[in-house]
């Protein structure tokens, strides 16, 4: 996993938005590691992105929280956040690894309702960073393989957000402005 002292960091500060079900800190740190996982695209990184998203949506909906199987769920998590800090403080990254793919198989132990719940947000959370990881300036392709999901997923979704369609690059030209930019190349 690159940029581990990061990384570290945002689990410390993970650690402390679950145990105060503070959502939108959660999202504030997911968002950090989608710069990280953008420019490194290192798949580690990437899945902290979307597992720190999925928590913080999971958090926010408490009728959740009512649902048989909701306390094992938290509780795996907060035991296999806690042994991503250790094994990452002890430079340990097949611990790391195998404490990262115990987080994203969190929802595999659940059953009935939360299961489909959560993992309904765990997809959609995939594809929302998938978005901000192209919105980074990475390929839709590479960006959809990187997250395993489909190109059509990533372009309806990307399609939907202004901030994106809207952005200076994403931009047409009218016919006259290209005309006279070939025109002033031909001079």
């Amino acid at each position: 996993m690159q940029e581990k002292e990061n990384i570290l960091r945002i689990f410390g500060g993970v650690k402390k938005a679950i145990t105060g079900n503070d959502s939108t800190k959660l999202k504030e740190l997911s968002d950090q590691t989608v710069h990280t996982a953008s420019i490194t695209q290192d798949p580690d990184n990437i899945a902290v992105a979307v597992i720190i998203y999925s928590l913080s949506k999971i958090i926010e909906r408490k009728k959740y929280q009512e649902f048989q199987g909701w306390n094992k769920f938290y509780n795996t998590f907060i035991s296999a956040v806690d042994n991503l800090i250790d094994a990452m403080r002890k430079n340990d990254d097949k611990k790391i690894k195998k404490d990262i793919t115990l987080l994203r198989n969190a929802i595999s132990g659940l059953s009935g309702k939360i299961k489909s719940y959560i993992y309904d947000v765990f997809r959609k959370a995939e594809i929302n960073k998938a978005s901000k990881i192209y919105e980074h300036g990475i390929s839709m392709e590479q960006t959809a393989n990187l997250l395993g999901i489909s190109l059509f997923e990533l372009a309806s979704y990307a399609g939907q957000k202004p901030e994106i369609s809207e952005a200076p690059f994403t931009k047409t030209m009218d016919v006259k402005s290209r005309i006279k930019i070939a025109m002033d190349l031909f001079k």
